[in-house]
């Protein structure tokens, strides 16, 4: 059986820092989403009241979502990969590839951290309030640089366990016949 095939369960690595926070918040975030929409649609068909202002809190709670589920992904080796080329790979270069990529990932979220802090601190600073409550807007983009930091150490953590060989590399199906 390949080892990309979604049905099969691998092993998840243990990382120091244990994954059941990101599982437990993915849980409460979605918890919480689905009382809000439940809530709204409730409210909604009994009466003629909208419960409106729940959308931007349900937005935020999506964003912080992906976060979460990006840092999960990264420690369980999920992200979305495409597996053509280095599935021809020495299992050194493959080890190599993978830290490359682990490289990009990291500069990316390293990105997203400096420029959402600058974001949180212009919002604060400026005193920008959110389009639909009118609250202050640095109170939803604080998430970007904290939970982009999360994620950043996710990946470091990773590339890390990589670098020891303690962390086994997913690869493709090579079909029979193939080098």
């Amino acid at each position: 059986m390949s080892d990309h095939d979604p049905t099969v369960v691998r092993p998840v690595p243990k990382p120091r820092v244990p994954l059941g926070i990101e599982e437990t918040l993915v849980a409460l975030t979605m918890a919480v989403v689905a009382l809000i929409t439940f809530a709204n649609v409730l409210v909604r068909y009994l009466t003629d009241v909208s419960f409106a202002f729940t959308e931007e809190y349900s937005i935020a709670l999506m964003v912080i979502l992906t976060f979460l589920g990006a840092s999960a992904a990264v420690v369980k080796d999920r992200h979305i990969r495409i597996t053509f080329v280095t599935d021809r790979l020495s299992p050194v270069n493959r080890r190599r590839a993978e830290q490359f990529a682990m490289a990009c990932v990291a500069l990316m979220y390293g990105l997203l951290v400096v420029y959402g802090a600058w974001t949180t601190w212009d919002d604060y600073r400026f005193e920008v309030t959110s389009p639909a409550l009118g609250l202050p807007q640095w109170i939803y983009t604080i998430w970007l640089p904290v939970l982009s930091l999360a994620v950043l150490g996710r990946t470091v953590g990773r590339m890390i366990r990589i670098h020891r060989g303690t962390e086994p590399l997913q690869t493709g199906h090579i079909p029979e016949g193939e080098p």
